[in-house]
């Protein structure tokens, strides 16, 4: 519904349409709406409209209203009384004050029928409750004994007072009827921007506002002259056509932003163009150098076998694969033949030189056999324990003792690894005969110990002086039965071969068991019978565990 101010008839306010204001005025979500003004103004109340909105609503429309009652329900809940809210500079008289808002009175009403003065907003209030009672004595009162008490709101309005603002630096002070010519000038009063940008302020801080502040501001281009508001003149700065900016390359260019177009285009030095060749994006400037090094630009065959438009990167197989007069190597080179020729004189080269690439070959694999030797032999000595102690496992066990016995002398040698009897020491190796060997050939397990070559023979005691012991394992569970080993040891006879020192290459090759006769081991044909191997856990998991250890006693190197 459309509020609209009403004329004033006999000191009341009346609605648009003719409803009084002691008359409910029904708004959604409120039972009463009461309010007096003499502003023009409409204000449209939705069903949203909420009690400290429909305040702030009324007060910005109608602001010489200072006061209004809502009812929601039964309850009555009272806003800012109409009362004159203002710093007085004397004490005020008892008659100048509104019995009900306790204020000056503001445009004060006399009940003639008992003489009592009240604002007429607050009377109004008052009587809009349904009670038709003077406030002070509560004697009936009629509404046509009311009227303004012209005389005593003159002698309010001639009070003294302080300006609304004091509290915020305002040093005027003068009657009350002067106040609203002084907000009209007063520099701390709130005033709406005269560019109606839709800002409040201080009148103080108005030029301020209007030269720096204002959205809607007169400005004048310091470019191309033509005059914006502020907000347009905000955008214009960074699109107008005659200010003059730096190439966004950075090449060093300034000029007028509607030249700038054209200088990025077609003639910045560092704008971006693409490759012919390869399409990668370069610099204008480093382009011609790229061309240099583009590995699709298109380069002359060095043979100058004809071919055309071979892309850089394409040059060396085209060289190797394809060109036909190009000189190749023989592909025996890294076998050391060092012929070289056309690319068609290959097959006929391959074809007359057969044999001596052969012997080439046989070279190659007789120096890799030799390395691979020296390599095992090193891989050996790193892996091997450095402490006189060799714990070996010989997996498989049933499988050698089938494959000894398959054999014609039924026999097989199995070495373990070399190990070493201390620290820069003697070199040894043990060896097993799962089948036998020797008199135990056939029924025991044997196991010998020969001394090998080793990198540190020039440095030590010879023959061979450290007692030597093998175990074989018992793999019971210690919980169930004490493990019962089998040890054997012995002292080595300085004068067998064995331990004398080794010559180099004397025992061949001995992983492929190719031992020379004079480097037997010396051990135990009969170490233990397969018998007795079986009463115990000596093989478990068909694995046997041999261990060799020597009784190293420090003695001083020659």
């Amino acid at each position: 519904m459309n509020l609209a101010p009403p004329p004033r008839v006999g000191g009341l306010y009346w609605f648009e349409g003719g409803s009084r204001v002691t008359e409910s005025l029904e708004v959604p979500g409120f039972r009463k709406c009461h309010t007096a003004t003499k502003r023009e103004g409409r204000c449209r109340l939705g069903a949203e409209t909420s009690v400290s909105n429909l305040f702030v609503r009324l007060a910005v429309l109608f602001p010489k209203y200072e006061g209004i009652a809502v009812c929601k329900g039964t309850r009555s809940a009272k806003a800012i009384m109409p009362g004159l809210d203002y710093r007085f500079l004397e004490r005020l008289r008892k008659r100048f004050l509104c019995p009900l808002c306790k204020k000056p009175m503001r445009e004060p009403v006399q009940v003639s029928t008992c003489g009592h003065r009240f604002c007429d907003t607050c009377l109004q209030e008052f009587l809009s409750e349904g009670i038709f009672k003077c406030p002070e004595d509560q004697l009936p009162l009629d509404y046509a004994k009311i009227f303004p008490d012209v005389e005593l709101e003159q002698q309010i309005l001639a009070l003294p007072i302080l300006c609304i603002h004091s509290e915020e630096g305002c040093r005027w002070a003068a009657q009350n009827k002067q106040l609203q010519a002084h907000l009209q000038v007063c520099a701390y009063n709130v005033v709406p921007c005269p560019n109606r940008c839709s800002v409040k302020l201080p009148r103080r801080n108005l030029p301020e506002h209007l030269q720096h502040d204002c959205s809607k501001r007169k400005l004048r281009c310091d470019h191309c002259s033509q005059e914006f508001t502020g907000e347009a003149h905000e955008r214009h700065q960074d699109l107008c056509p005659e200010e003059s900016i730096y190439c966004e390359n950075k090449c060093g260019a300034r000029m007028v932003r509607r030249l700038m177009t054209q200088h990025t285009l077609s003639e910045c030095p560092k704008r971006k163009l693409s490759c012919k060749y390869c399409s990668k994006e370069f610099l204008c400037d480093t382009i011609q150098h790229h061309q240099k090094q583009c590995p699709r630009f298109p380069v002359q065959c060095p043979n100058k076998c004809g071919t055309l438009g071979i892309a850089r990167e394409d040059l060396m197989a085209h060289v190797k694969e394809v060109c036909g007069t190009s000189i190749v190597f023989c592909p025996f080179k890294e076998a050391g033949c060092k012929y070289k020729c056309s690319k068609p004189g290959v097959a006929h080269h391959l074809e007359e030189a057969t044999q001596s690439h052969l012997t080439l070959l046989c070279g190659v694999v007789n120096r890799q056999r030799l390395e691979l030797r020296e390599l095992r032999r090193r891989v050996e000595e790193l892996s091997g324990s450095q402490d006189g102690t060799l714990l070996w496992k010989i997996s498989d066990y049933s499988r050698h003792v089938q494959e000894a016995r398959s054999r014609t002398n039924g026999s097989l040698e199995l070495f373990s690894p070399a190990f070493y009897s201390h620290r820069h020491g003697y070199r040894l190796q043990v060896s097993a005969f799962p089948n036998g060997n020797g008199s135990g050939e056939g029924c025991h397990l044997s196991i010998y110990i020969r001394v090998l070559p080793g990198e540190y023979d020039g440095l030590l005691e010879w023959p061979f002086p450290y007692r030597v012991t093998f175990s074989l394992l018992d793999q019971s569970d210690p919980a169930l039965s004490k493990p019962q080993h089998i040890l054997e040891s012995f002292n080595p006879d300085p004068n067998w071969k064995n331990f004398q020192r080794p010559q180099p290459g004397a025992m061949g090759s001995v992983r492929g068991g190719c031992l020379d006769e004079s480097m037997l081991g010396f051990g135990y044909p009969k170490f233990l019978s397969h018998e007795q191997m079986r009463k115990r856990n000596y093989i478990r998991d068909n694995a046997i565990f041999i261990k060799a250890s020597i009784d190293v006693v420090q003695r001083i190197i020659n």
